[in-house]
């Protein structure tokens, strides 16, 4: 997310942090992915990462399925599709197609999206849509079915570590000619979950305060106007100590703190963080669904099928895709999913048992 002055360039961020103190890992990571964002599409083969609607159309299909049979159980209600950092727009436009084949047609289109780079990719295949800086700017004459894949995930996090002295957050200083993260001087206990406070020196901790209140505002809309939210990210569920920080470039891991901005900061997901934000909202919390038993129960396979019947040249193709995203060793279990509802709308599909 750029800051408000825009995105300061690589050997910016290297000065600010040789002449000034050392700064949070939250601000180094926000600002290097603020470069990051604004100055490239990162999507696909020529780019750094790929994304499970760029794996395959099944994916933002099954989405829009979700979506449609929410919709129609809730009694076809007008509604806004909202989607937090939509990439190329590839899950909207394949959701937004499959929900129409069910008469679901969302009133409006509204992405929240701050990159120059993807709002025009996102404009040229969804010329509907309007875009919003945030969520505060997104508008109030409708329910809201809001999707966010991946999008979490990129949000800046605060790392503490325990230290002989007790826990300490940790900050990126340059060292030697290089970046390096580094425990700071004051003392951090309170920002510690109080059932991982007596772990062992060494141990490291993530919060990300950011996250929770972009998810707070979200519910606050839904419970307010109506609607439902889809959070599709890599994680957990917390309370957990370890360093997820982690930087992709072309395809591979790459170290965080060299070349900042060039590369895709990210960090796993805390789901338990998310539903505690949601939950002063007064919306209904569904419990956590791992991506590959939630597309099973939304019909993957029967999609897989009807594919393979139109396109038998294409079966091995489609049936790896199906694998990349379902099976336990690629995105299956590491992704997972969560959902809110408003009050009064209807428990949605592919969640294991009752809400949480």
């Amino acid at each position: 997310m750029p800051l408000p002055d825009g995105p300061p360039a690589p050997e910016q961020l290297l000065k600010d942090i040789a002449v000034a103190r050392p700064m949070t890992m939250a601000d180094y990571m926000a600002a290097a992915n603020a470069h990051y964002y604004a100055t490239r599409d990162p999507l696909g083969a020529a780019g750094d990462f790929t994304t499970a609607p760029e794996i395959s159309q099944m994916f933002g299909e099954l989405v829009g399925i979700w979506i449609a049979d929410l919709w129609s159980r809730a009694g076809c209600p007008p509604f806004r599709y909202v989607e937090l950092g939509p990439g190329r727009g590839t899950l909207a436009a394949d959701a937004l197609r499959a929900a129409s084949r069910f008469g679901c047609v969302p009133v409006g289109v509204d992405l929240v999206e701050t990159s120059p780079t993807l709002r025009a990719a996102q404009s040229a295949r969804l010329p509907q849509a309007e875009h919003r800086d945030e969520v505060d700017a997104l508008p109030d004459d409708a329910p809201l079915v809001i999707v966010a894949n991946e999008f979490f995930d990129a949000l800046p996090v605060h790392q503490y570590v325990k230290t002989a002295d007790g826990w300490r957050e940790r900050m990126v200083e340059r060292r030697d000619g290089r970046l390096a993260p580094r425990a700071g001087e004051i003392p951090a206990d309170d920002a510690i979950p109080a059932v991982l406070r007596d772990r062992p020196e060494g141990t490291i901790v993530e919060t990300t305060p950011v996250s929770a209140a972009i998810m707070q505002r979200c519910a606050f809309r839904i419970a307010r106007q109506g609607g439902a939210m889809l959070a599709i990210d890599y994680g957990y569920a917390g309370p957990a100590a370890g360093d997820t920080l982690q930087a992709v470039k072309a395809h591979k891991y790459v170290d965080p703190f060299v070349d900042p901005g060039e590369a895709d900061l990210t960090a796993h997901v805390d789901f338990t963080t998310l539903a505690d934000a949601a939950r002063p909202a007064g919306v209904t919390i569904s419990r956590l669904a791992t991506q590959g038993d939630w597309l099973r129960r939304l019909g993957i396979d029967a999609r897989l099928k009807s594919l393979t019947a139109a396109a038998p040249d294409r079966a091995a193709e489609l049936e790896s895709q199906r694998d990349r995203l379902v099976e336990p060793g690629e995105m299956g279990e590491l992704f997972k999913l969560i959902a809110i509802t408003a009050p009064g709308w209807p428990a949605p599909a592919g969640f294991p048992g009752d809400p949480a």
